[in-house]
């Protein structure tokens, strides 16, 4: 057996970045379906699937913003826990 040591890898800011944007994009088309699904099983739009659509596009377009800024900070932070992550 070996007792070659990997290299530690890093991530980087931009990278951090890349996944943020990447997840969000899965997480907003998950939450314009879901909103959509709520808008129009509720009634709330009574069956106006135009209006559904524009206020579920409408909430999207705003968690889209709010989630990548908050998961850029937590995956940043979880860079600091060691926890999991074995010997460097």
């Amino acid at each position: 057996m070996s007792d070659l040591k990997t290299p530690e890898l890093r991530e980087t800011r931009l990278r951090s970045i890349l996944k943020a944007v990447s997840w969000r994009c899965v997480g907003t088309l998950d939450t314009f379906c879901v909103s959509l699904a709520v808008l129009m099983l509720s009634g709330a739009t009574q069956g106006d699937i135009r209006n559904a659509v524009q206020v579920s596009g409408g909430i999207a377009s705003v968690e889209v913003l709010t989630k990548i800024i908050l998961y850029y900070f937590h995956e940043r932070a979880w860079m600091r826990v060691r926890l999991g992550r074995g010997e460097r």
